[in-house]
């Protein structure tokens, strides 16, 4: 599966920006110095995210970026594409009626793939960037080390 930086640090920083705004433009610089990103790819990003229509840009002193509507009116998949950044878990090019054969057939787990890039994007298009501010999403992975939550390996 391929989800680069691009979505993963998109994703950050908009969570960031939802987190910090309080209904005032945030500079990149903070959210850049907060994350650990560097300024000139959030400014990439941003351009990007504010060409989807995601945020808004606010020029002069106090100026920066705000979200475009509510955190919880926008998904996590919304942000990915707008940074164009596919889901995409096979070879093939996505769309391609072609296989990642050099015959142009497709493998044998072609729909295997297929559909787990179909779940992701269905996963990632039920969360909302507020589920991610307000720590809704809580897979297993957040319970390992909590002081009386055991892991089912333990037991």
């Amino acid at each position: 599966m391929r989800l680069s930086t691009k979505g993963r640090y998109a994703v950050m920083a908009m969570a960031d920006l939802a987190a910090h705004s309080l209904g005032k433009p945030v500079a990149l610089a903070d959210i850049a110095d907060r994350q650990e990103i560097s300024l000139s790819y959030l400014e990439q990003l941003f351009g990007r995210l504010r060409k989807g229509g995601l945020v808004k840009s606010v020029r002069g002193p106090g100026g920066g970026y705000l979200l475009s509507r509510e955190a919880g009116e926008m998904r996590i998949s919304d942000i990915i594409l707008a940074v164009d950044e596919p889901i995409q878990t096979t070879r093939c090019s996505p769309g391609s009626p072609a296989g990642c054969h050099n015959n142009k057939g497709r493998c044998m787990t072609h729909d295997l793939w297929e559909e787990l890039a179909n779940q992701i994007y269905l996963y990632l298009s039920s969360v909302s960037l507020e589920d991610v501010t307000e720590r809704r999403v809580l897979g297993t992975s957040g319970l390992i080390g909590l002081p009386g939550v055991e892991s089912s390996a333990a037991q």
